[in-house]
Order: structure tokens, then sequence, then C-alpha cells
């Protein structure tokens, strides 16, 4: 039995750690800022689970209560930071790296240094996809086309008069892999069934791993990262299939120098050649492929099956998109530029990504120190940060009627002149438009993934006829933290178009 003293000692313990708790309470800056959800201790993990159960009544309580400011609201590894309104969108969207990392901010959401080591943050494949697959998107246009027709006659075999049920999402997931992968390595590569598994299974499995590895505090990561192997796994799966090619490159590099005849022209090439000078190891450029893997597919597959989905429940629209297709393609053929003429396609899918584009925010950043915004606002190192981008995208006094799809919405805004016909066209970021980012930050590859989808939703129009077997009905989003996923398992009937004209194929597979 505890003496008299003794429990003294323990009185005064506890005394001690409970104003000691309460001093750094108060002096923590990140207690400035308002929660959304309980912030006491052990209650907030109440908030964290309200947030992977429904984060987006948690923002939208966030954004009416706070906007113009920073909310926070509770995760179970910590807190996130909450941007609202345009100056402070703009301000974290020219913020440096040494005070708002960007790469921070990733690797701390996706969890890939616990899963593919220390490698990835060498991510010199950004500037190449930023630079050089953007400048070749005019001569990639053919390749793009033709792996687009070829997977949707395999994956969508339709005949006239004949309605066939597909279910989508796996369908658009292997599409965009094979047309991206069409850039990214190559034919025959680019539809080795194996292959595209690993492609498909690696993106999967990067947001299934790091959700396990978030639900713990950072100093358990790294064991819980090892333990969970999924994407790991995947790379060891890939070396064999790419290293070969690799080699086989490098071998003709020793050969004949950096140009021979037949030189491969893709992002591969362009990836080797690039770390060939940084001294890069090849399982290093293996990474590198996953990654941009992750980036194309992930974001693509989900974007075109929103579009899809609201193209299903709305028919009305199909005709005036086939004729805008028609028109432009019957002129101009499939070019780059045509492409770039198909507003009301383009817009069909800026919309689309408005209501719904794969997650409620945007723009993740890591404190890497403290940082004191222009409002006064102090953000602790190690705090990470993200723009709410789904409620400034359903925000009214931005978009009118802003709950209801308006397919052509910035067709019409793009009307508005020379500068209008540029800030609403769908590769164009802004404080009102975060989908793919802002800044410098913003997605390096949109200019490719945008070309991608007009030119997956203009073969459809153009080929296909589309609904959902219960005329008008969309299916329900698949809501989990931030993510905002359409349905993966819902059926669309496809039937193939009468008279299709000739250039609704590229010429490789006319008869």
């Amino acid at each position: 039995m505890l003496s008299a003293e003794t429990w003294q000692y323990l009185y005064a313990a506890i005394a001690i750690w409970l104003v000691t708790y309460l001093i750094r309470r108060h002096l923590d800056p990140l207690n400035s800022i308002p929660t959304i959800g309980p912030s006491a201790p052990l209650l907030s993990y109440l908030g964290a689970i309200h947030y992977i159960r429904d984060a987006e009544s948690l923002l939208r309580e966030g954004y009416q209560k706070y906007y113009g400011t920073v909310f926070k609201v509770a995760m179970l590894d910590g807190w996130l930071a909450v941007f609202t309104g345009p100056k402070l969108i703009d301000e974290l969207r020219k913020s440096s790296d040494d005070e708002l990392s960007a790469v921070e901010g990733t690797s701390q959401v996706l969890q890939l240094r616990h899963t593919l080591g220390p490698g990835v943050d060498d991510q010199f494949h950004v500037a190449v996809v930023r630079d050089k697959l953007t400048r070749s998107l005019q001569v990639l246009c053919p390749d793009v086309l033709d792996e687009v027709s070829a997977a949707f006659q395999e994956y969508i075999p339709t005949k006239e008069d004949e309605w066939v049920g597909v279910r989508v999402f796996p369908v658009v997931q292997q599409v965009v892999a094979r047309a991206s992968n069409r850039v990214i390595v190559g034919l025959p590569k680019c539809r080795d069934t194996e292959y595209l598994k690993v492609a498909v299974n690696f993106t999967n499995d990067v947001f299934i791993t790091s959700f396990i590895i978030n639900l713990f505090p950072d100093f358990l990561k790294p064991i819980i990262g090892r333990m969970t192997t999924m994407v790991s796994k995947n790379k060891h799966i890939l070396m064999p299939m790419i290293v070969p090619m690799l080699q086989d490159r490098q071998r003709m590099y020793e050969k004949y120098g950096d140009n021979w005849e037949d030189k491969p022209r893709d992002l591969l090439q362009w990836i080797l050649d690039e770390g060939r000078e940084k001294g890069t190891p090849f399982d290093n450029i293996v990474e590198k492929v996953l990654l941009v893997n992750f980036g194309a597919i992930h974001t693509s597959s989900g974007t075109f099956t929103h579009a899809l989905y609201n193209l299903a429940a709305h028919t009305e629209y199909i005709q005036p998109l086939r004729e805008e297709v028609e028109g432009i393609i019957a002129e101009e053929g499939w070019t780059k530029a045509s492409l770039g003429k198909m507003r009301k396609l383009d817009s069909f899918l800026k919309e689309s990504m408005r209501l719904a584009d794969g997650s409620l925010l945007t723009m993740f950043r890591k404190a890497v120190k403290d940082v004191t915004l222009s409002d006064g606002t102090r953000i602790p190192r190690g705090t990470l940060v993200a723009a709410a981008s789904a409620t400034a995208h359903s925000d009214g006094t931005r978009y009118p009627a802003p709950d209801t799809f308006d397919p052509f919405r910035f067709a019409r805004l793009r009307e508005g002149g020379v500068d209008a016909a540029t800030k609403h066209q769908l590769v164009n970021t802004s404080v009102d438009f975060l989908t793919f980012g802002h800044g410098k930050h913003a997605c390096p590859g949109r200019f490719f993934a945008a070309n991608e989808l007009k030119i997956m939703l203009a073969y459809l129009v153009l080929n296909y006829d589309i609904k959902f077997e219960e005329e008008g009905k969309r299916p329900a989003n698949i809501r989990f933290g931030p993510a905002n996923l359409p349905s993966h398992n819902a059926i669309v009937l496809f039937r193939k178009r009468k008279d299709v004209p000739s250039f609704s194929l590229p010429t490789s597979q006319h008869a």
C-alpha cells in the first residue's frame, strides 16, 4: 500500500504533467487554427474517424464557417490544415518549397518512401514529362488514337441494334493503361497483359498501402511500410520486364551514340537518356516507370469514368458532341490542333471534373519550417496542408447553379474573348479550378492527359450509342476520406453506331 508521501509525489507529478501539457497546448500554433470536429486529446480520433467516413461534410462546414482563412481537421496520424478562398490558395501556390514543400506533402500522403525507398525523392522524371512529353504531343497523337481505338474495339465488342452491358471502370482502366503506355514504353509492351496487370495493380496498391501506413504514428510508419509489401512487389515483378528493354537500348547507345535508326520515341527512352547523365541505376528507372503509370492511370481512369457516367445519364448531349467532333475531324483529321478546337468536348470533361475529380482536396504541401501566412495564421513545422478544391468548385459565387451538371458551361465562358478562351480551357489551372493543382507544381502531365481523354471521349461518341439501363440515373460516387471516386461496378450499355463515318477510325484500322 502506497504511503501518504508517495501519493503526494504522484499528485505533484500529475499536476506538473498537466500544467506542462496545458502550456504546450496553449503555445502550439495549431491550437490557434479553428477546428472542425473535436480537438481535445483522444476525442480528436473521433473527428479523424468522421473524416474517413464523411470528409465532405467536414470540409463544407469549415468552408462555410471559415471561408478565406484556414481551418483544420483531424486525421488518424495528425492534423490537416485546409486553405480556403482565392487569396490563401494563391498564397499556397506561391509558397516556396523550403517552406511548404510539395514533395514532402506528396510523400506523406502516398508514403512511397516507406514502400519504394528513398529513390523516389529524385523526381527527375517530372521534368521529362513536363518538357519532352508535352513538346511531343503532336507526333504522339496518332499512336494514342490507334491504341484507344484498338483497346475499345477489344474491350467493347458491340454490334448494330444490339445493346451490350459493360462494367465500365475496369475497362476504362485498361484503355487508359494501354493508351498511356503506348507513350511510356511503346509497342508491343503496352499490350502485354502481364505488364498491364502490374501497372494497374501498382496504382491500386499505392492507395491501399498508403491508407494502412497512415493509420499509424510516424515512428511506426517505416516498420509498417516494410510489412506492407504490395507496392514493392510490383517493382520486383516489373524489373525483368523493363530491365532487358533498358539493356537493349543502352547497347544501341554505346554502339551508335545518341541517335540511331528507329530509336524509340517514348517516355522510357527519354527517362533513360536523362538518367544516364545522372548515373541513375536501372532499378530507379523502373520506379519512375511505375510512378508515371500511377499518375497516368489513377487520375485519367477516374476522370474518364466520371465523364462517361455523365454522358450515359445525359444522353441528350451525345448528338451535339458528335456533331462538333465530326465536323472538325472531317475537315482537319485527328491532330493535336483539331482536338484543341473541340470546345464542347473540352468543356464536357472540365465540367465533369469540376463536380467530381477524384479528390475533395488538392495541392498537398508539408511545412518544413514554421510558416506565418499573410493573415497571421501560423503553420508549425511538420503540418500537412491542402486546398479545399471540392468546395471551391461548388461555390455559387464562382459557378452559377454549382450543383447542376452543365456540360457546356466552360464552352460558353470561352466565348468572352481571347483571355477567357484560354482561362476556361481544360488544362488551365486557377484558384477557381484546382483539379490539376495550381502553380509550378500543377500536374506536369495534364496536357497529355487532356489529349488522351479527348481522344477517348471523341472516339466513343463517334462510334457508339451509350446509355444506362435505368435512363438518366447516375450511380453514386465512392466517398472515403478525401477520395471522391466513380462507382467501380456500374454497368453502361453500348451499341455500335449505325453509319459510322470512315474518319472515325485511325487510318491504320480502316478496312
